[in-house]
């Protein structure tokens, strides 16, 4: 499985890394502008407002600074406070402290270090750690008085949104790199309770990245099945239904 090495976090394995790379091809680059570029093709994620949406995760040391290599992707959702993350649950299910950088790149935070002071899992995931229930949604602290989403914006996380009505747009990390990939295309219905989306070099550290639609809705978060694929161009994510819609409720009433 590629996606749950979360617990090795000092070091930073290069898998898949040569692939990754080799798929990052000049005309997919290219095509990768602030609009959706070609279906089923992976490129660097262009440093814009909506990529600023989309950050890391890292362990925090004592200090609140980050430690170690990144090791999941998370994006800010909006809420009242502003002061809400989404990401897989099985990127946050520890107790470890945890910092949120968004818009990472090359070892930059351009936009802040932002710690994280509370984190909401299903009960499915927090029972019997049910591929069914792979979201979460965490809390950051406010920086100098100003809420994390008044700094980047946010994307509106959306429940109950048919699979495939519309492209989507994937944008995360790979531990093997220091700035982010995208890729758009057309999610398929994997099971009733599960989706996919054909992306090529989604590999480890991706979990949790957001499947944006052109209106700027988050309706799907990469994790679920196989906790988000054993292979690096099939990715999953739960269906997003009634009981993430209650975990939002939770979250963004706190």
């Amino acid at each position: 499985m590629k996606r749950i090495q979360r617990i090795s976090i000092t070091s930073r394995p290069a898998l898949l890394g040569a692939v990754v790379l080799l798929a990052l091809t000049s005309a997919s680059v290219a095509a990768a502008d602030d609009g959706r570029g070609p279906l089923g093709v992976t490129a660097d994620a262009v440093a814009n407002r909506r990529s600023a949406r989309v950050g890391v995760l890292f362990a925090a040391d004592g200090a609140g600074r980050p430690e170690g290599g990144h090791f999941c992707t998370a994006s800010v959702v909006h809420s009242p406070r502003g002061d809400l993350i989404l990401t897989a649950a099985h990127c946050v299910d520890g107790d470890d402290a945890l910092v949120f950088v968004p818009g990472y790149r090359d070892a930059q935070a351009p936009y802040g270090v932002w710690q994280v002071t509370r984190r909401y899992l299903p009960d499915g995931w927090a029972e019997d750690e049910d591929e069914d229930s792979d979201v979460a949604f965490a809390a950051v602290a406010d920086r100098d008085g100003t809420p994390l989403e008044g700094v980047v914006g946010a994307n509106r996380f959306t429940t109950g949104v048919a699979t495939g009505a519309t492209p989507v747009t994937v944008t995360g990390y790979p531990e093997s790199r220091e700035t982010p990939i995208t890729c758009s295309n057309r999610p398929t219905r994997h099971s009733r309770t599960q989706q996919r989306i054909d992306c090529p070099s989604f590999a480890g550290g991706t979990s949790g990245s957001p499947w944006v639609n052109g209106d700027g809705q988050v309706v799907g978060v990469l994790g679920g099945h196989e906790r988000g694929g054993a292979t690096a161009d099939i990715s999953y994510s739960v269906v997003l239904r009634a009981e993430s819609a209650r975990l939002y409720e939770e979250a963004a009433a706190h």
